[in-house]
């Protein structure tokens, strides 16, 4: 961890955090790895370091408006225009032309519009899921944030990325993470009580509002992004799903997938790969 190299770039009009390791010989080829709600660049963490030990470049922001980049205060400035700007800007600022991308949840969403708004920049995507979680009642500014004060940024943390009940996700008024103080949830291999502290600092620090956003501008990005309607990406695509993701159990999202209308929408899409929970 401690050979991930960290700077700070001026991109879009923000300051921006990215964590960056490999890529010393000229010709190395670049991942770009873009992370999801509620996560942070260290998400890839291992990724970064097995692939740049490969000789790949790895580069991985925390996006707008979550851990040490800048949030900015307006829900209108949290489009995909926005975020895909972001993104351009700071492959400009590293001096890279094209990138392989690799993204999940918002990031993954993110991707798609970065692959459909500037092809030329994407020689291929790796989507791991589109959207793990959609809090509705994120929509009012202010009511999802005092839900996580009354729990706790660690312990919200931890409900949500830990949650595998398939099918969309339905909250409550009351108590919306199901949290049940005499219900402990016990960590899985793959996150690390150091991991989860590591997370509850870093949202500690920039708090939430941020990545709520990105769902407050969502009737937004429909209005600004009407001039794609019906467009295809044409990009290399290979789709990776677990078989109990919510997105994947949402009523109608497997046909999709599996019938042909995402090989439609997405012509190159080279691969789907549901893995077994």
């Amino acid at each position: 961890m401690e050979s991930i190299q960290h700077k700070i770039v001026r991109v879009n009009g923000i300051q921006m955090h990215v964590a960056e390791k490999g890529g010393e010989a000229e010709d190395s080829q670049v991942i770009l790895f873009l992370h999801g709600f509620p996560e942070l660049w260290y998400t890839w963490r291992h990724q970064m370091l097995a692939l740049s030990s490969l000789g790949y470049r790895a580069i991985a922001p925390d996006l707008r408006g979550y851990g040490d980049t800048e949030a900015p205060g307006s829900i209108t400035s949290y489009t995909s225009l926005h975020i895909v700007g972001d993104l351009i800007a700071l492959m400009d600022s590293l001096g890279v032309e094209k990138v392989f991308v690799v993204a999940h949840d918002w990031g993954a969403i993110i991707a798609w519009h970065l692959c459909l708004f500037r092809p030329e920049r994407v020689k291929a995507f790796f989507c791991l899921s589109e959207l793990l979680i959609l809090l509705l009642c994120s929509q009012e500014p202010g009511k999802i944030e005092a839900e996580i004060d009354r729990w706790g940024a660690k312990e919200v943390l931890k409900r949500i990325l830990t949650s595998r009940k398939p099918g969309p996700p339905c909250w409550a008024k009351e108590n919306p993470f199901g949290i049940n103080p005499e219900r402990p949830i016990t960590l899985p291999p793959w996150l690390s009580e150091e991991d989860l502290d590591y997370y509850a600092t870093k949202f500690n620090q920039s708090g939430f509002t941020g990545g709520l956003n990105y769902y407050r501008a969502l009737d937004l990005n429909w209005e600004l992004t009407a001039t794609w309607t019906g467009a295809v990406v044409k990009t290399p695509v290979k789709y990776v799903v677990g078989e109990l993701d919510s997105v994947y159990t949402t009523p109608g999202i497997k046909e999709y997938v599996d019938n042909g209308g995402f090989k439609k929408d997405v012509p190159l899409l080279e691969e789907i790969v549901v893995m077994e929970m």
